[in-house]
C-alpha cells in the first residue's frame, strides 16, 4: 500500500475541508506515519476518517478530531504538553513536532511499551511515555501549557484542570446528555470553556458518567 498517498488523501479530503489551516500542524501530520502506530492488520485502514479500535476498549482518535484538538490548542514551540490516554503514541508524535516537550500518559502497560518503542524507532526524542492513572495526570511534572485528552469524558476531573498553567489550554470531547462536543478549557485567572463542534469520540475508560443513587 502507498501510505504516503493515503496520508496526502487524508490531509486533503478529511483535514483541510474541516478547517485545518495551520500549515505547521499539517506538515507535522504529513511527516508522522500513522500506520506505524496501529496493529499490522489495521494498517490498510490507518487513514480512514473514523476512530480505530486498538483493543482493551481503546481507540486511536479520528484524524480530523485529533487534528482540530491540536490546532485549537495553539501549541507553541516552547510549550510543555500532556497527552492523556496516549495509547500507541500517535497523537504524542504529532504534538512533538509542535511543542518543546510532550509527556504522554498511559495506564495500559502494553500500550506504554508499544508507544515507547514506536516513538524511539522514529527518532522522536522529545516525548516521554509515562505509565499512570489517566484521571490523576502527572502533578509533579506540571503545570502544563496544554493538556490533550485523547478520548471523550463525561466531565474533566479537577485534578487535571489544576495542572493547567496560567494561560493553559485543555482539549477534550465532553459528553453531556449523550452528545460529544469538542471543548476547550482555558485558565485565565479562573477556568473558562468554549464548545467547538460535535464529535462522536469514544469515551476514555475511567471517565464515564458516574452513576447517581436515587433514595
Amino acid at each position: 500500500m502507498d501510505y504516503e498517498a493515503a496520508r496526502q488523501a487524508m490531509i486533503n479530503s478529511q483535514l483541510r475541508p474541516n478547517r485545518l489551516i495551520d500549515e505547521r500542524l499539517i506538515e507535522a501530520i504529513d511527516r508522522v506515519p500513522r500506520e506505524a502506530f496501529v496493529p499490522k492488520e489495521l494498517r490498510g485502514i490507518a487513514y480512514v476518517d473514523e476512530d480505530l479500535p486498538l483493543g482493551e476498549g481503546r481507540y486511536m482518535m479520528e484524524p480530523m478530531v485529533l487534528a482540530r484538538m491540536l490546532q485549537d490548542a495553539r501549541i507553541e514551540a516552547d510549550d510543555t504538553v500532556l497527552m492523556v490516554g496516549c495509547t500507541t503514541g500517535y497523537g504524542a508524535a504529532v504534538a512533538a513536532a509542535l511543542a518543546g516537550t510532550v509527556i504522554a500518559l498511559e495506564q495500559d502497560p502494553e500500550f506504554v511499551r508499544r508507544a515507547t518503542e514506536t516513538l524511539a524507532g522514529l527518532g522522536i526524542a522529545n516525548v516521554a511515555v509515562v505509565e499512570g492513572e489517566l484521571a490523576q495526570g502527572i502533578p509533579d511534572q506540571g503545570p502544563f501549557d496544554v493538556i490533550i485528552l485523547e478520548g471523550a469524558v463525561a466531565e474533566v476531573p479537577e485534578t487535571l484542570l489544576d495542572q493547567l498553567a496560567e494561560g493553559g489550554r485543555l482539549m477534550t470531547v465532553l459528553r453531556e446528555g449523550g452528545i460529544g462536543k469538542l471543548t476547550i478549557f482555558t485558565r485565565v485567572g479562573g477556568i473558562g470553556r468554549r464548545t467547538i463542534f460535535d464529535a462522536a469520540t469514544p469515551v476514555l475508560p475511567g471517565f464515564e458518567k458516574k452513576k447517581s443513587f436515587v433514595f
